[in-house]
């Protein structure tokens, strides 16, 4: 039986080739742990686009390890579902690899590696999943010669006694997010607010091209409707009226023009022959002329016994000034498009921050609730300053034109980020990663895939949604910055949830 034991071992052993081609065994099939259980490890690595998580036995010669590879997509933080990962240990150019098709669970990824031989290795994981590929590489991986001597290892990592436990299985069921510390372009700001306004630019009044009754092309026209260019908004119409009646005008005009068009034409035809003077021939070119504008003006846009309003661009009914079935006067105003792409926004200022108005380098708005934007990425521009406040009205008015969609009603409130000043290259991390206390903030850092810890930052100048860091962090940490009242109250529960959960 021994002898059984010892074939089946070498026959696994040489499963596993020295070149990428090799072949790995999961635990059932490896060798058995009989000097003892081996220790853990753990690796947490981020690129631009995943993190990896990774938690597996220390690797020694002759013995098959097995990964549990947790996998993110760091856009939204969602785990990868879809696609296959390759892990692969090399050294001096060669090495042993296993893929495997897809996550044994959603973002876990179980692949197995079985080493030769003792020494320091490379470990890759090659991710590819149907929207992107990327591979992260571990560096200075220590193969054991034995059990034993990995369990008297010194360089081994421990775990934070404080540390605060968050399993990937529970951020992936949340809205959850991380973001690296990094250095940014931060201004000093002034703090303020602003009124959304439509920009003079970009809207149009639209009036009554003849007298006449006005109806609505179905009942949802109201301000606020949202209209296509070349719509047919409403017609107004002077059927019935004994004057001012345009369908009479129409056809008298009609009339005028076939009598002028008629005489233009013959008249041609004898000045051709020189039998009309050219000073009498000219006179009914004239006339002619002058009849065809007439008819035409009148004629255009009149459909089934009406002038016809269209909307002249892509916007919404920014006013309605009448309603269905009102009579109005020729040139009387009827309503008013606006386009969403054009916004106007008067920011207010204390008169005390007049000198720094002349050096304002960006403005921070909301184009819609919690969304943060700034003139700079979007085009927009600063338009006036004023310079003088009233009675009625103590504060200065900055105006800029924002070119962006915005989502927010006329005349409502946004917050104002003013960026003054020089720039200088700071630490900063977005404000929603901020958590205060009595006027002391502080952040959840993220050390590895599951292990985060709490800690006291000191904050500097805001740029619209970032906030600058001067105290408590260094760059390329990792803080959450979506979900971190979750994780700060799984530090406040005292109930941990178990860190070895099984994959």
């Amino acid at each position: 039986m021994r002898y059984i034991v010892i074939f089946l071992s070498l026959l696994a052993f040489s499963c596993q080739s020295t070149e990428d081609h090799g072949h790995a065994h999961d635990e059932s099939g490896g060798h058995a742990d009989e000097e003892g259980n081996r220790p853990s490890v753990d690796y947490t690595v981020w690129t631009k686009n995943t993190e990896l998580f990774v938690e597996f036995p220390v690797l020694v010669a002759g013995q098959t390890s097995r990964f549990a590879a947790h996998f993110t997509e760091m856009d939204q933080h969602q785990a990868v579902k879809e696609g296959n990962v390759t892990v692969s240990l090399i050294k001096a150019g060669k090495g042993i690899r296993h893929t495997v098709e897809a996550p044994s669970s959603p973002g876990i990824f179980t692949p197995s590696l079985q080493p030769k031989a003792a020494g320091i290795y490379t470990l890759m994981f090659e991710l590819k999943t149907p929207s992107y590929s990327d591979k992260i590489v571990i560096e200075e991986i220590q193969v054991f010669e034995s059990i034993v001597e990995a369990q008297n290892s010194e360089g081994l990592t421990s775990e934070n006694g404080n540390a605060i436990t968050f399993l990937k299985e529970q951020a992936w069921k949340m809205e959850f997010q991380t973001t690296p510390v990094e250095l940014k372009t931060i201004y000093q700001s002034i703090s303020t607010s602003g009124i959304w306004k439509v920009d003079p630019n970009a809207y149009q009044s639209l009036v009554a091209p003849a007298s006449g009754k006005v109806n609505f092309l179905g009942n949802s026209l109201l301000e606020g409707t949202k209209v296509k260019k070349g719509q047919l908004l409403m017609t107004v119409s002077s059927a019935g009226l004994t004057t001012n009646n345009l369908n009479a005008e129409i056809q008298k005009a009609k009339a005028e023009y076939d009598k002028a068009k008629s005489e233009y034409e013959r008249k041609e035809s004898l000045f051709e022959d020189e039998i009309v003077p050219k000073s009498e021939w000219e006179a009914v070119k004239q006339r002619y002329q002058i009849a065809k504008t007439n008819y035409e003006t009148l004629a255009k846009g009149y459909r089934s016994g009406g002038k016809q309003i269209l909307a002249p661009m892509d916007g919404y009914v920014k006013s309605l000034v009448i309603e269905n079935g009102d009579f109005v006067e020729q040139g009387e105003k009827l309503l008013s498009i606006a386009e969403h792409k054009g916004s106007l926004l008067e920011i207010q200022v204390s008169p005390e921050k007049n000198l720094a108005l002349d050096h304002i380098q960006n403005i921070w708005y909301q184009p819609s609730p919690n969304k943060w934007s700034n003139l700079n990425e979007t085009g927009g521009r600063i338009l006036t300053k004023s310079r003088e406040v009233a009675p009625n009205d103590p504060l200065l008015s900055v105006f800029a034109s924002v070119s962006e969609e915005v989502n927010m009603p006329e005349g409502s409130f946004t917050p104002i980020k003013l960026a003054i000043g020089a720039a200088k290259e700071s630490l900063a991390i977005p404000s929603s990663a901020l958590l205060e206390d009595y006027g002391q903030f502080s952040v959840i850092v993220q050390l590895s895939g599951e292990s985060f810890e709490r800690r006291n930052v000191t904050i500097g100048n805001r740029n619209g949604e970032e906030v600058e860091i001067l105290k408590g962090l260094t760059a390329e940490e990792v803080v959450v910055s979506k979900g971190v009242y979750q994780v700060k109250m799984a530090s406040m529960s005292g109930q941990a949830p178990a860190h070895g959960h099984s994959h």
